[in-house]
């Protein structure tokens, strides 16, 4: 049972949702960010994760999860960075882009819309839920 949720940014230019379901489990590594890295180290195996590219397309694609907890990054010059293991659980069925995020009211105050900058940032149950929700339609 999942205890938290959360929300990853990629480009899908550089690593897609489609590609996390053809390698079957990938390192999410090189976040350079303090915020980012404190929130890959505060995730548990098992938690749900919502993957979302960025830039181009703009929209919640799939769900993974937590299959390996916080470990060194070995692609950091400097300690202290960490990664995860994510595998993918499932396709939205259809995208839920950006501007369907702000339009809902529900997830107003997800950190998606208010630090729109941040590639791995914590949701809560009910924002997850309801994005999944919306996928679904």
């Amino acid at each position: 049972m999942p205890k938290g949720h959360w929300l990853v940014k990629q480009e899908p230019t550089a690593y897609s949702f489609e590609r996390l379901v053809r390698d079957g489990r990938t390192m999410w590594d090189g976040v350079r960010n303090h915020q980012a890295r404190n929130n890959l180290a505060a995730m548990a195996k098992g938690d749900r994760v919502l993957f979302y590219h960025s830039v181009k397309d703009q929209a919640v694609v799939g769900i993974c999860e937590v299959v390996r907890e916080a470990y060194p990054d070995p692609t950091a010059k400097e300690d202290g960075w960490v990664v995860v293991d994510l595998a993918p659980v499932a396709k939205l069925a259809r995208a839920v882009t950006l501007a369907e995020i702000k339009a809902d009211a529900a997830l107003a105050d997800i950190p998606l819309v208010r630090q729109s900058r941040l590639s791995v940032m914590p949701l809560g149950k009910a924002a997850f839920d309801r994005v999944v929700a919306l996928g679904k339609r």
